[in-house]
């Protein structure tokens, strides 16, 4: 089928003048009607070409198209390689985090793109003007949906989607590898035979041999990886000295660079004939690469990929390697997943890998089958080669996965009770009959009826739906009336806002209470080390382990604190103490990133649990915190991180010249800011920047500076915010014993004071403003009275 032919006005957004046989086996389906289309097809076939005809059917009809992209990583590629489309005038969006947000934008793109999780957290706040955009979908367009059976993501998948088919009821298109249940997957999205496709092996472009090779195993994890990178080149080799190429997938980002060091070593051992250092353009070329030690690798034929490599650098191994200049190339397994980038030969080097939340864990069979169908070049090779390295131990395990492929499960069992407390907040399940008739549109009932050997019965099923209804009543998550209608508490509310474990939000629920008071009334003012703990030793972080070299780390930054915690959460809280002077030492700086970017997702929900649930001055203290961790800043440069344009750097600078706090920078002046180090522009944007935090002042009015015993006086203190608006907690004590509370969107409040002479020398009244969305320290102030 030529494209100009089928899609005329289109033709330009596809980088090839016909579809192949498999594409021109599913075009019809997706142009001439409405219904629902799966379709399964070898890796390398062209599946994304099929989604694009399908965002090309929506934008002639004036619709919105959502792409569904299993990686973070990959969504960033796709705004980037459709930019073809934005060329002919359509707005390509791609949805990120709550704080990156543009809402106008995501409104009125054309094509949205988005990851299941940011879906799934859209989908539950659709009624906010925010998220208003993702009911406008027209078509869902599920790129990978064999995703559905990831232990981690596959239930996000699942839920996500019947929930926005409930809401907006867009046209569905999934696309996937091939699987033998697609029947399955058919049923689930209501897709009818005419338009379910399972293309089998013989549309593979290029026929693949796929085995299991076994190595030695050894006492030495490190030394086992030379002994599998050994026996990989070994299967390399043979079609490299044939100006074929490899593609070698390995467990981490470090461990690419560090086989392609080795291996371009062993290359030269072993006189195998590949490299560009003869070529003078070349050469030049290599120069624009940022990392330097990709630019040295690259001119012996040898490169790595993984998703920490800039952009520019990224674009450019891609392009070497398409063209074939690179002929070895060192990846994470995210190349497979995202980028069309085949190879003669693909060996899986590393079976298992390091999770910094769960330790060692076997590679998903779902990434095996991805990295091992890259293996063929369309066009260069008539036969792709793909291996399996691995211990001795696991080869029939390998083997029978390439034999017989791998069913597509339900994963939603083992979170139901938080995506089933989502539902209930969002209003779709009121009783039991609606959780019944929600669990219906779920891929769990289909597998449950498809495979009743591997899932419940359906009396099985509603007794699991029932006791998890039941807990979510009992844990305080929901509440239930005499007529058995379903309602959200408070923190079932939260729970789902913040995309938390449920228990991880009762952890948080309970710290509240204690900072509140609790049902005793006795409140425990909290410490730094109190929030740290809560989320270190959050449910996210179950799996979290700490390597022996690591334990070592964790001591010098712990010493004797929280020596009741297991390794893993102690690593995790070392991680965050140490994040917040920026200090974080060596041995744990492999897995910091990924651990602090998850717990400052926990902080900030702990900041709100601690604001609704608790008090002001404890989620001001999470604030600081988070943003202690988020910036690496000492306690006393905190403050400065809430102005635009002070990053930590800036901070630190301020506050070793004595400027600590928002009100420090604006009684310096524009003038005192270049003084301390900043530039003129600088100066007067954090100046201005200042001017617009609150500005807390206090009157006090005709207060006593003495009262006679016994004798008693009302009085009252008046707080003043001069600045910018902002919620704050005030709170007045005497004798450290808390007299009276308010919390409002403050502009000016007056509270007040009794003035009671008893038995105590003297009564020191003190004012306190804690602002919980703000990193900002409390402002306070103190008046004595003696008892005479």
């Amino acid at each position: 089928m030529a494209v100009d032919e089928i899609l005329p006005a289109y033709a330009d957004a596809f980088p090839f003048e016909s579809f192949n046989r498999m594409q021109s086996a599913a075009v019809p389906a997706i142009l001439e009607g409405d219904d629902n289309v799966v379709v399964s097809a070898p890796t390398a076939s062209g599946k994304t070409a099929l989604a694009e005809v399908a965002i090309c059917r929506v934008l002639e009809a004036g619709g919105t198209a959502l792409f569904l992209a299993p990686l973070r990583a990959l969504t960033n590629e796709k705004e980037s390689e459709w930019e073809r489309f934005e060329d002919m005038g359509y707005s390509v969006y791609v949805v990120t985090g709550e704080r990156d947000l543009n809402p106008r934008r995501a409104e009125r793109a054309d094509i949205l793109v988005m990851t299941p999780e940011k879906a799934d957290s859209a989908t539950r706040k659709h009624d906010s003007p925010r998220y208003g955009f993702v009911t406008d979908v027209d078509c869902c367009i599920i790129d990978e949906v064999h995703l559905l059976d990831s232990d981690r993501r596959g239930s996000v998948l699942e839920v996500t989607v019947s929930r926005l088919r409930r809401l907006c009821d867009p046209r569905i298109v999934a696309l996937s590898a091939t699987m033998p249940n697609v029947d399955d997957v058919a049923e689930w999205l209501d897709a009818p035979d005419a338009t379910t496709f399972a293309f089998g092996e013989e549309y593979r472009p290029v026929p693949l041999e796929a085995g299991v090779k076994t190595y030695t195993h050894g006492e030495n994890a490190f030394a086992d990886k030379y002994r599998r990178l050994y026996r990989a080149l070994d299967l390399v080799e043979p079609h490299l000295r044939e100006d074929g190429q490899a593609l070698v997938f390995v467990s981490s980002r470090q461990d690419t660079v560090q086989a392609a060091k080795k291996a371009r070593d062993e290359i030269a051992e072993r006189d195998v004939p590949m490299g560009a250092r003869g070529d003078y353009d070349f050469h030049q070329d290599a120069e624009q690469l940022n990392n330097q030690t990709l630019r040295k690798s690259v001119l012996d034929g040898v490169g790595f990929h993984h998703a920490g490599l800039s952009k520019g650098d990224k674009n450019l191994v891609e392009e070497w390697f398409k063209e074939g200049t690179l002929e070895l190339l060192f990846s994470t397994s995210t190349l497979a997943w995202g980028v069309n980038l085949p190879a003669r030969c693909v060996v899986i080097r590393d079976t298992k890998l390091h999770d910094p939340l769960e330790g060692e864990v076997d590679m998903s069979p779902l990434d095996v089958l991805q990295m091992l169908g890259r293996a063929g070049r369309p066009g260069y090779d008539d036969r792709g080669y793909a291996w399996v390295v691995c211990d001795g131990a696991d080869a029939d395990k390998y083997r029978q996965l390439l034999r017989d492929g791998k069913d597509i499960e339900s994963r939603l069992a083992a979170d139901l009770d938080a995506h089933l407390n989502a539902e209930i907040v969002l209003g779709t399940v009121r009783d039991l009959e609606d959780v019944m008739e929600w669990i219906e549109t779920t891929f769990y009932a289909v597998r449950a009826r498809s495979a009743p050997d591997r899932y419940e019965s359906d009396g099985q099923m509603r007794d699991r739906v029932s006791d998890t209804l039941e807990s979510l009543v009992d844990r305080g998550f929901v509440e239930m009336d005499e007529e058995l209608r379903l309602s959200p508490t408070r923190l079932g509310r939260l729970a789902s806002k913040f995309y938390l474990r449920l228990d991880t939000a009762k952890e948080f629920a309970d710290l509240a209470a204690r900072a509140d008071g609790g049902e005793d009334g006795t409140a425990t003012t909290l410490t730094t080390d109190d929030v740290l703990r809560a989320v270190a030793t959050a449910a996210e972080f179950d799996s979290a382990s700490a390597r022996k070299d690591e334990r070592d780390a964790v001591r010098a930054v712990l010493g004797d604190r929280a020596r009741d915690l297991d390794p893993g959460p102690r690593k995790v809280l070392a991680i965050l103490d140490s994040s917040m002077d920026g200090a974080t030492p060596t041995e744990l700086r492999s897995d910091a990133w990924v651990i602090r970017q998850n717990a400052l997702r926990l902080l900030a929900a702990l900041r709100s649990f601690l604001d609704h649930l608790g008090t002001a001055a404890a989620a001001n203290l999470a604030a600081r915190a988070e943003a202690r961790i988020e910036h690496g800043v000492s306690e006393d440069a905190v403050g400065l991180t809430a102005l635009d344009g002070v990053g930590s750097g800036r901070a630190s600078r301020l506050a070793s010249e004595g400027l600590r706090t928002p009100a420090d920078v604006r009684a310096a002046g524009v003038s005192g800011l270049v003084d301390a180090g900043l530039a003129e522009g600088v100066a007067e944007q954090v100046h201005e920047s200042a001017r617009s935090m609150p500005d807390v002042r206090f009157d006090w009015g005709a207060f006593p500076d003495a009262v006679a015993s016994g004798a008693n006086e009302m009085c009252e203190v008046t707080v003043t915010n001069d600045g910018d608006g902002a919620r704050a907690g005030v709170r007045v004590t005497v004798n450290d014993h808390e007299m009276t509370t308010t919390d409002s969107y403050l502009g000016t409040a007056t509270l007040p004071v009794g003035v009671f002479g008893g038995d105590a020398a003297a009564l020191t009244y003190a004012v306190e403003v804690h602002f919980p969305d703000l990193p900002l320290p409390p402002v306070t102030d103190s008046r004595t009275v003696d008892v005479e």
